[in-house]
Formats: structure tokens, sequence, C-alpha cells
């Protein structure tokens, strides 16, 4: 038995309800379907900013906004000038969804919990009569004269518009590639590096503003930055980590990098600060109180790495101790041994190559009737909040143009 459907969306997951909803509520006589492979839609909805879900970010100018996506900066350029972070906003709180803004710029609903998201795509789907199937894995899509047939290890669809919003799903890129696309091989990106090193193991939890560069390339980041038990993550590796996806890939996740823990200041303007402290504090230890605006423990173990004892005072450091100290704390360098997972919130860069996507339409260039929503395609973003908005935009511009 054949099922037909006017619009069916492969994928239960953000991109695809939001598409699934946007669609109907503009034309309420088409019928439309969501294939989910789980048993569940919307699991990583529910996992997403630490179960409160990042739904997007206080960046609500369209050109700076593209600025945080390492693929796709322009391409999107177009879809938010059509529908934005705060176009966003608006909807939710049109669904019954109030958001708010931390400090850092990302929003959260006001419940602070990720299930008020979901509930609000449940109730908009039954509410507008959409069908929602679960356990569907697809096995096969074909074309057959101008209508599209899905195959599922139980069940037949049969539907006129295809959307694709599958995520970073491998069997469905190969099935894309019969269809003429080209696939951006997928490589991990938003990950956090693993650093063995004695300045670093008693301090996890310590965090500091830094500036971050990877030698031997262009790579730089500033932000802030956490020591955890196996290395280092927060705001300035993650961007670093999906800026330099590929390359660092390519590098196997084995480099070194130099760690700017006063973030701007030079070496050279460190070592006249220092000069200065060593005479306005010369009968004081050393390593006692950390002058500069980051924590005791982490000054006291670049001190004792510059071959400062801990006794040691101001009056008595060598001119070879204050390079040491000045280079400590404006050029560490350490060494990165592989990458662990930020949280659940696995994002890969690859995908459909944009240049086989109307941005227009968030249609294919080379099928008719076939669309992508959501991290399908060759788009990724830093942490924050971003990658759930290009769901959202390309959603809402599927739905218009269609």
């Amino acid at each position: 038995m054949n099922q037909n459907f006017d619009i069916i969306i492969v994928g239960g997951g953000a991109a695809g309800f939001f598409t699934a909803i946007n669609i109907v509520e503009k034309s309420p006589k088409l019928k439309v379907a969501i294939l989910e492979r789980g048993s569940e839609v919307l699991s990583k909805v529910r996992v997403s900013g630490g179960g409160r879900c990042n739904v997007t970010h206080a960046c609500f100018e369209p050109n700076e906004l593209v600025k945080f996506y390492p693929r796709g900066e322009k391409e999107l350029r177009g879809p938010f000038h059509q529908f934005c972070s705060g176009d966003t906003v608006e909807w939710f709180s049109n669904h019954g969804v109030e958001l708010k803004i931390e400090d850092d710029g990302r929003m959260f609903p006001v419940s602070n919990s990720s299930q008020t998201i979901i509930d609000c795509f449940l109730q908009a789907t039954q509410k507008l009569g959409i069908t929602v199937f679960t356990g569907q894995s697809v096995q096969s899509i074909f074309k057959k004269d101008n209508f599209w047939k899905i195959e599922t290890q139980n069940e037949n669809y049969i539907t006129e518009k295809l959307i694709l919003a599958t995520g970073s799903n491998p069997k469905i890129w190969e099935m894309l590639q019969t269809f003429g696309h080209a696939i951006v091989n997928p490589v991990p990106s938003l990950f956090t590096f693993n650093i063995k090193d004695p300045r670093i193991k008693e301090l996890p939890g310590v965090s500091a503003i830094v500036s971050v560069k990877v030698k031997d390339t262009k790579l730089t980041s500033t932000g802030p930055l956490l020591i955890t038990h196996w290395g280092m993550s927060g705001p300035a590796i993650l961007k670093l980590s999906a800026w330099g996806a590929r390359i660092l890939f390519e590098k196997n996740y084995q480099f070194t990098i130099f760690v700017n823990w006063l973030n701007d200041v030079d070496t050279d303007d460190v070592e006249k600060i220092l000069k200065n402290l060593k005479q306005e504090h010369a009968k004081k230890a050393v390593s006692k109180k950390s002058p500069f605006d980051f924590p005791n423990r982490l000054w006291e173990s670049l001190v004792l790495a510059s071959n400062i004892q801990e006794e040691t005072k101001w009056a008595d450091l060598s001119k070879i101790q204050l390079q040491n100290l000045a280079n400590q704390l404006t050029n560490s360098s350490f060494q990165v041994n592989g990458k662990s997972t930020f949280k659940e919130e696995f994002v890969t860069a690859g995908g459909i190559d944009l240049k086989g996507i109307n941005f227009k339409t968030m249609g294919s260039k080379l099928q008719k009737n076939l669309y992508f929503a959501g991290e399908i395609a060759n788009i990724d973003a830093v942490t924050g909040g971003f990658n759930f908005q290009n769901a959202w935009t390309s959603g809402f511009i599927l739905a218009n143009s269609l």
C-alpha cells in the first residue's frame, strides 16, 4: 500500500517540524507528513543547550549574524534578510513561547526547558493535522513521472514534493549523489581539545579570557577558555574547532596551540608591567597573588612553569625569569592530542555542496520538487544558537517558496 501526501518531510528534528508547521499555516489544504527514523521526534532539541534548548542568538543584524557560520556565510546572507533571529523570537512568541536573552547573547525559552519547544511543535502539528510517522528509516528514494517514491523498511510513501531535513545522515547523502548532488565529506566541528600538561592538570574549572592560535596556520580565536579534566574547552576553543574543522581533521587532531592568557596584551608590554611590579612589590612573593584579571591558581601555575620558586620575591627575579614569565603569560605553548565531543551537541562540517541549492527557495537546482532544510547542507555554525537559526530560516524560506 502506498501512502499519498502532497508534501513529505524526511527528518523529525527542529528543521523538519518548523518547515511542516510553516507550510500548513500558509496552506492549510496541503496534506503533509513527517517521517522520522527514530522512535522519538525532536531528540536533538531535547538535549540541546544542556536540556534548555538554545533557540537562537540575540544578533539581529543579518550581515553580522552570517559571521558566525564557518560554512554558509555567503549563502545565508539573503535568507537572513528574509527571516532573522528577531523573526524567530516573534514566531515563538506568536506560538506561546517567550524567549529570554542571557549575558552571552544566547536565547532560551523563559521556562529554561527544551520541553517547552517540543510541546510547542507537537501541539502545532496536531492542531494543523500534520501526520508524524516514527520508526521510518528511509531505504530508497526514487522519482517516477512527477512524483517521489520513498520506501522505508515497512511502508511506501508517494509525494509530489519532497523535503529532506535529515541533518548529518550519510545514507541520505549517498542517495542524493545518485540524483547528481555533490556531497562535501563530513568532518567533526565544535569539539574540545585533549591536552595533558602539568600546568593545567590541577586546574579544572578555571577559566580566563584569552586569545588562542594554532601553530603553522592562520587559525586564531578569542574569548573565554575553560580548563577541563581532559584539556581545554569554552567558546574560544569551540570557535577554533569550528573554523578549523577541516584543517584540524587533516592534522589528525595532533597540533600545537599558543595561548595568550592576557588576551590582547603582547609580550613586550607584559615585560614592562612585570618590571614595574618588581619595583612596587619588591618584598612580596611573586606566586602569591595574580596581578592580572585571572584566577590566582592559574597565575601560580604559570609562575612555577617559569622556573620561579614558590617563595621567590619580586625583587629577586632575574631578567631571564621575567622573560620566561612574560612568555608563559602571552605565548604558552600546549600540545593537543585528540578531541572530545562538546556535550551532546555533535555538529559536523559537511553535507550537500551549496552550489547545488537555490537559496531563494531552498530547492535543489538539479531536481524539481526536491528541497532541503537545516544541517543536511554544508552549513554549520559556532555554538550559541546559530545552528538552530539556520534550521528556522531554511524552514521558513522553504515554506514560503512552496
